[in-house]
């Protein structure tokens, strides 16, 4: 069933409250993370204080991580070369290429890898399909670049019927 592919396997409020030990007990090798509005905001250049230090804590824990985003190499770039750590741009998710070329990249296996994502139709859908732990966020800018903002009406559809029939299993905020 489609809207199955489009269930998150687990929710967070943000990249923050992802519990790095709980990924680590669970065998957790590798990280495939989204960028825009996962990471920072879509036009946030480079990354904050806090997200340097979330990617250094998954390193300490002994976690690759691969950037994987639908955006362009200069803005990837930009964003994850001070950082030194992987990146895909141009990636077309949820087609399975870039997800494969990730952990094949990192030397690990699906199980051994969560893809965190703010988007259902992209981060979700393509990680589900492959069978990846995948981890929603809620977006970090309540604005969106010009062609996410029909994915996010679609979302807000697929929430709404998932919701409606007791699907989703966390709590919205208030």
């Amino acid at each position: 069933m489609f809207l199955e592919k489009l269930m998150p396997s687990q929710f967070a409020e943000s990249i923050h409250h992802i519990d790095i030990d709980q990924l680590k007990k669970n065998k957790i090798r590798a990280v495939i993370t989204d960028l825009d509005n996962t990471l920072v905001e879509w036009d946030r250049p480079l990354a904050t204080p806090e997200v340097i230090d979330w990617i250094k804590r998954l390193q300490d824990a002994g976690m690759q991580v691969t950037v994987v985003s639908n955006n362009n190499r200069e803005r990837v770039e930009r964003f994850c070369a001070p950082l030194q750590i992987k990146f895909i741009s141009t990636a077309r998710k949820p087609a399975n290429k870039a997800f494969l070329q990730a952990v094949r990249e990192m030397d690990v296996s699906v199980a051994e890898t969560v893809v965190i994502g703010d988007q259902l139709f992209t981060d979700v859908l393509g990680g589900n399909r492959l069978g990846f732990h995948t981890i929603l966020v809620v977006p970090v800018a309540q604005t969106d670049g010009f062609f996410t903002r029909f994915n996010r009406m679609m979302e807000r559809v697929a929430l709404y019927w998932m919701e409606r029939r007791g699907l989703i299993s966390w709590k919205k905020k208030a």
